[in-house]
């Protein structure tokens, strides 16, 4: 993945078994629907077209998986990248209550596909959000009162001696867990839609960048060897994709973000670390996520580059991060670290929708996409089939383009950040 800010191999890597490489894209081809980019979203959504009879073609300028799908922290949490009182503040309580309950389809989408298609992705049941300071106690408190009353999902409150009995960290004041939530092993997760999409008949390009998009009654993708005329295209490319729809570059920021896996800790170290074996994330701007591996390992990530210049010192970065949360760690190495993109909207929502009547998008998500890719992908091949209620709920979400134009807006951003990293670090 040539754009990724660390080339570095990463654990995921390592630990799945790789597809075979696929060809890249040679010549002309005529379907009814070409999607660009080979991760969650665009695999979900073939799968969807294919079962219902249409030919599809994915076009992946890299391999499959090789952007954020097959390289995130494979945490797996309801709703999307922002609070959902933001996005009744957009649309309405009652639309943003129907878009938290599909948030939820798409975490038991997962678990569908899983069974369906015999992915074992190393699912573990948990995920709690952990507060360091006391303003983010009662913050948490009162979005876990909000999400009861007026979603009616319900989330376990617990006090820092319910948290210590699981986490072995002093660091946080409590947390709020949720049961329902997890984490997977996102590459395994992929690479298994894959598999499903190609026993559906979808056909697969690697090495087949798309460098333009033609519009029209068929749209045409090319790539520098080939191209592909279509009845519908679907653009899920999210951060890697540059200059194909500039309507859709201006209103996405791409974000470095980086992970590390630690050498194995063994089985019973490993449980002594998080006994219950969930995935944690702090609460702030800047947050750090971690969870523990199939082969107990330590999987840490945070440090995000509002810059997209990856962090000088990753590593010794990243150590210091990990000991400041175990501080018992000290002295333990990381065997692999690593880097990639992800999107974020300017408001952190979700960004679905389509350009004119016969190409689809989604993008936005906004560091929580590991279940929201999915369900976009199953709500743009709703709409491409003529059932497009749930996708036009999403689109009447307002997305402003960043501000100060493609020069100005990284800066801006940057300072941005800077502020709200102060404001976790003094209150």
């Amino acid at each position: 993945m040539s754009q990724t800010p660390n080339t570095a191999r990463t654990y995921y890597e390592a630990s799945t078994d790789a597809l075979p490489a696929l060809p890249a894209l040679q010549g002309g081809l005529h379907v009814d629907v070409c999607i660009l980019g080979a991760g969650l979203t665009g695999l979900s959504a073939a799968i969807e077209l294919a079962r219902a009879g249409m030919k599809v073609v994915v076009l992946e300028s890299a391999r499959v998986g090789s952007g954020a799908s097959g390289r995130s922290g494979g945490q797996a949490i309801f709703g999307f990248g922002c609070d959902q009182s933001k996005i009744s503040s957009m649309i309405g309580h009652e639309d943003s209550r129907r878009l938290f309950d599909w948030s939820l389809e798409g975490m038991s989408l997962i678990h569908a596909r899983c069974r369906e298609f015999g992915i074992d992705c190393d699912w573990r049941d948990g995920h709690t959000h952990v507060p360091i300071k006391p303003r983010q106690v009662e913050e948490l408190k009162a979005w876990q009162a909000d999400l009861a009353e007026n979603y009616g999902y319900r989330t376990q409150w617990w006090d820092r001696d319910t948290l210590r009995a699981q986490l072995a960290s002093e660091r946080y004041l409590g947390a709020l867990y949720d049961p329902a939530s997890g984490h997977l092993h996102p590459l395994k997760y992929t690479l298994g839609l894959a598999r499903a999409a190609q026993s559906l008949g979808v056909r697969i390009f690697e090495a087949s960048k798309v460098t333009k998009l033609q519009r029209g009654a068929k749209p045409v993708l090319r790539t520098e060897q080939g191209h592909v005329q279509c009845e519908f295209a679907v653009l899920a490319g999210n951060a890697y994709v540059h200059g194909i729809a500039p309507e859709l570059d201006s209103r996405i920021m791409p974000v470095g973000t980086y992970i590390g896996a630690t050498e194995p800790l063994g089985e019973a170290r490993a449980r002594q670390l998080i006994a219950n074996g969930m995935a944690v994330a702090d609460v702030n701007w800047a947050l750090d996520y971690f969870r523990l591996s199939r082969d107990h390992r330590l999987l840490f990530g945070g440090r995000a580059s509002y810059s997209t210049l990856p962090p000088p010192n990753l590593r010794s970065t990243m150590t210091r991060r990990m000991t400041r949360v175990f501080p018992q760690l000290a002295g333990l190495r990381f065997e692999y670290v690593w880097g990639g993109y992800v999107d974020i909207s300017l408001n952190r929502a979700p960004h679905w929708g389509r350009l004119g009547n016969n190409i689809y998008f989604a993008q936005g998500f906004s560091g929580h996409g590991v279940a929201a890719t999915g369900l976009a992908g199953r709500v743009i091949a709703e709409a491409i089939r003529g059932q497009s209620a749930r996708l036009d709920a999403f689109a009447r979400i307002p997305h402003l383009p960043f501000p100060g134009g493609r020069l100005l807006r990284t800066p801006m951003l940057v300072a941005a950040m800077a502020w709200y990293k102060l404001r976790d670090a003094m209150w």
